[in-house]
């Protein structure tokens, strides 16, 4: 369920879905009894789409002739992807047809799973990982915890090494492992969009794209393999014990950046927002937190009438554009102001009142307030829980199996 996004010869940014994908989607749901047609019309999409033959038995994509040796079960360098996988469809109008699918269906999954998983259970999750995590690991753990009282799942885990009993040349990397056993995926479109929505999910609540290090798949490799290069950015394994996604364990640790606003923003995007890569240059939004982030700590936060100027609009422009996108110019400010005071805290190498003075703040006072409006606690009270666990991850030298929850 792979989308990217493309410069047109207008200079105009626009995404897009690979067709296969949307067929797979598609085949998923005629197997549920759904008339695709009627919604691919509704959704401005050829109804040519639902007639595509699509094969549920996959051979290995050749490899370029150029392309060097890879390990056994690696999928091979990125290269110009299968014509069957070209084609492409607006994303706007995937996510429309997305939509309309789960209230057919009643199921964020699309009949892909064992079970269900009722519309909504997705946003719930996130309200719960939103609302009470403090970092990464402890988001991913909420999220399996909460998917693990579901039948229908999707299930997985977070897995860690131990210094001790780690596999050999892992003991920096992190793993999610998805338990995908119980879907009914013939043609792995169920696999690749789970791992798919949660790295991009986990990449959201931090605020940055999580870099993987590899992916790994149970099911053998398929035609449009060439197309994960797209969808993961990083080496696929095929054949594997376990489907997984792999990165630097040291992520784990970066602190959850989210609120409610924006998860109100987030959840109303989605589906789309979910699986498209954040590309935060190609938006108002984006070009106006870099702008403010590179501002901090050495320098005030520019106005949005300086802003304005650098971007080469005017403010009322600027305004516009940021409102089309659900945010205002104070909303961002406090945003970047309270990731560099969350990064500062957690890293305990500057003292609260000299924090405020960088961040613009006219007294202390003033910065506890808005610390405490931002996170429900005072500066103080957090950077003394940021040490506390420092110290505990330290001190902690009792051996677990890898996987084992402290």
């Amino acid at each position: 369920m792979e989308l990217s996004i493309r410069r047109e010869a207008t200079g105009m940014l626009t995404r897009s879905v690979s067709a296969h994908h949307v067929r797979a989607m598609l085949l998923a749901a005629e197997r549920r009894g759904v008339a695709t047609g009627p919604l691919l019309a509704r959704a401005g999409l050829s109804p040519a789409l639902a007639d595509e033959p699509l094969n549920q038995e996959w051979t290995p994509a050749p490899a370029p002739a150029s392309a060097p040796a890879s390990a056994p079960g690696m999928a091979a360098a990125p290269a110009p992807v299968a014509a069957e996988s070209a084609a492409r469809v607006p994303a706007e109008q995937f996510g429309q047809l997305v939509r309309m699918l789960w209230a057919t269906l009643d199921d964020e999954l699309i009949g892909l799973g064992g079970a269900p998983s009722k519309v909504g259970t997705f946003a719930t999750m996130a309200h719960v990982v939103v609302h009470g995590s403090r970092d990464l690991r402890e988001a991913l753990r909420r999220a399996g915890t909460f998917y693990s009282l579901f039948p229908g799942g999707p299930r997985f885990r977070l897995v860690e090494p131990v210094a001790g009993l780690a596999w050999a040349d892992g003991v920096d990397e992190a793993r999610m492992e998805f338990d995908v056993s119980g879907y009914d995926d013939p043609l792995h479109f169920g696999a690749e969009s789970t791992v798919l929505v949660a790295h991009r999910f986990a990449g959201w609540l931090v605020r940055r794209r999580i870099g993987l290090r590899r992916v790994e798949f149970v099911h053998p490799e398929p035609r449009h393999a060439r197309e994960y290069a797209l969808l993961y950015g990083a080496p696929c394994v095929f054949g594997a014990a376990r489907t997984a996604a792999v990165f630097d364990r040291a992520d784990l640790d970066e602190p959850v950046l989210r609120d409610a606003a924006a998860l109100k923003v987030f959840l109303r995007r989605a589906p789309v927002d979910v699986l498209v890569g954040a590309d935060y240059g190609s938006t108002a939004t984006g070009r106006v937190r870099h702008l403010i982030g590179r501002s901090l700590p050495a320098g005030p936060v520019p106005t949005p009438e300086e802003l304005a100027g650098r971007l080469s609009v005017s403010p009322q422009t600027l305004r516009r554009q940021l409102a089309a996108e659900g945010t205002t110019y104070q909303r961002l400010r406090d945003q970047v102001r309270r990731d560099h005071a969350l990064a500062e805290l957690s890293g305990g190498r500057i003292s609260i009142e000299r924090l405020s003075r960088r961040l613009g703040f006219s007294e202390p006072s003033a910065f506890h307030r808005a610390f405490r409006r931002w996170t429900g606690e005072t500066p103080r009270a957090y950077q003394a829980r940021a040490r506390a666990r420092d110290r505990r991850g330290a001190s902690d030298a009792t051996p677990r199996a890898p996987g084992q929850q402290p």
